[in-house]
């Protein structure tokens, strides 16, 4: 549970209110926050009106509200919302994961929250277009919406949301009904926006890349698991009014990019700091030399990729970089990992996990050559042993991150290294470390903010056995793959 209740700005002229997964949250609680506030939480703040806890109209200011993750309010609740004197100033709600909402709980908002300007209605696996239309005929004022896992919407409803001109950041997750004739309209309306999060829509083609290319202000663009767009809605896209301003594109899983697109992106994307191309299996090391002559570049994540030893070495010629993922990556060796970073010497994020060849010559040259690394992950390494966990603590003092799961070979002692040398350690991953006793774990819990331990052995898509010798089949089970990616450091996207 998460209750909030703050002034923006100390000023008493506004206040934010946050609920989010209150389950047992009732429709006469929502009442107390547009009415009387005597139930539920009490407020402590005076506003400048001198209004006080249990004062009709208490929330006259009231602009933030999140109700999300709750479920026992129905549309009566939102009723308050409508009538009540606290709500008329709300420019954000958050209703995500309220499935017992209906078309009327919708009504009821859109009649009193007509000056919306931020909405975020995800995990609604019972939002239809009906709810939305309801929604948008009044609330013609929103910036942003985000509608992350709402499957059953369709171009019906997402057609009237892009009526809206003063769209400046969409948010849109595993619908697969929206198709291209959406963005078509969006491409007409919406000439502010500057954030598209389009993942996960099947039917999006290289035609929505190419309708947005008029769009002049698109800073993100995220088309992750998009997998019919290829390489000439990438090159109509970058060609586009947007090209030369993209800051962050993320194509993962978007299979039928090949190194064709890099090179467009090498030559039209001089602003970019934020790449990803995770899993498109078509790049290689001829696309991902070109990247590395992007000095505008910081943060790039290749993993699942054919990315060899000598396209790591040419990314190394980036002195800019930061944030370097490579997770899964089979053709990497200890070789391209010592020839990147010893030109890469600032990067502070490196992500090397489940790059089976890897050994403790990688993480003796991490230590060597790049002293500010502030996160590591080394998860499904098997070939490391304590003597790299030494090289890398008696130098890297900026440890943060540490992610060592499934290293088979590593024991207490390595976990001493850590412990006398890594003061600012604030989360260590040891799952499947069967060598890593339970007692050396608890000496180190008191020191970090958080630990993950278990001592079962390497599940089988690790790739090797509990002796870290190597499988013939080492592929992960699709059932598993949203599970245990959490395993992997990522970059959290954009921040929309």
């Amino acid at each position: 549970m998460c209750c909030r209740w703050s002034p923006a700005g100390g000023t008493g002229s506004s206040a934010c209110l946050t609920w989010a997964g209150l389950g047992e949250r009732t429709a006469n609680h929502l009442d107390s926050v547009t009415g009387e506030c005597r139930l539920g939480m009490v407020p402590t703040h005076r506003s400048a009106a001198g209004d006080r806890p249990g004062e009709r109209g208490c929330l006259p200011n009231l602009q933030y509200l999140s109700l999300a993750n709750c479920r026992k309010f129905t549309d009566k609740g939102l009723q308050y919302l409508a009538t009540g004197k606290g709500c008329r100033k709300l420019i954000y709600l958050d209703l995500s994961g309220c499935t017992q909402i209906s078309v009327d709980g919708f009504r009821c908002v859109a009649s009193g929250c007509c000056s919306l300007q931020h909405l975020k209605i995800d995990d609604m696996v019972t939002l239809t277009d009906s709810c939305l239309l309801a929604l948008i005929e009044k609330c013609q004022q929103l910036v942003s919406i985000s509608l992350l896992g709402s499957p059953h919407l369709s171009d019906v409803a997402f057609k009237a949301v892009f009526q809206s001109r003063k769209l400046s950041k969409i948010r849109i997750e595993g619908n697969s009904r929206i198709t291209d004739a959406s963005f078509k309209l969006l491409s007409k309306h919406c000439s502010n926006l500057s954030h598209v999060y389009i993942a996960d829509c099947q039917k999006i083609t290289d035609n929505s890349l190419k309708a947005m290319s008029s769009l002049k202000n698109i800073y993100v663009l995220n088309v992750a698991d998009c997998v019919r767009i290829s390489d000439p809605g990438i090159r109509n896209f970058l060609e586009g009014s947007s090209g030369g301003k993209i800051r962050e594109l993320n194509l993962t899983n978007c299979i039928r990019v090949s190194d064709i697109s890099l090179l467009r992106i090498s030559q039209r994307c001089h602003s970019l700091t934020y790449l990803s191309l995770r899993y498109c299996e078509n790049v290689t090391d001829s696309g991902i030399e070109l990247l590395g002559n992007m000095d505008s570049l910081i943060s790039i994540d290749l993993s699942g990729t054919s990315i060899s030893d000598q396209g790591l070495a040419a990314l190394g010629a980036n002195s800019n970089l930061k944030e370097l993922i490579v997770s899964e990556c089979l053709g990497i060796t200890d070789i391209g990992i010592q020839k990147f970073c010893q030109q890469a010497k600032d990067v502070e994020r490196l992500d090397i996990s489940h790059c089976l060849q890897i050994t403790n010559q990688t993480l003796k040259t991490l230590a060597f050559c790049c002293h500010f690394i502030t996160s590591l992950n080394v998860a499904g390494c098997p070939k490391m042993t304590d003597i790299s966990i030494q090289y890398l603590t008696s130098v890297c003092r900026y440890l943060h991150v540490l992610d060592i799961s499934g290293c088979v070979h590593l024991s207490d002692r390595a976990l001493k290294y850590v412990r006398k040398s890594c003061k600012q350690l604030r989360i260590l991953k040891m799952l499947y470390c069967r060598s890593i006793t339970k007692s050396a774990v608890l000496k180190l819990e008191a020191r970090v903010q958080s630990t993950e331990y278990s001592s079962e052995d390497p599940p089988v898509w690790f790739g090797y056995d509990r002796q870290g010798n190597l499988l013939n089949c080492g592929l992960k089970p699709e059932n598993e793959t949203g599970n245990d990616n959490h395993n992997m450091i990522l970059l959290n996207e954009s921040n929309e």
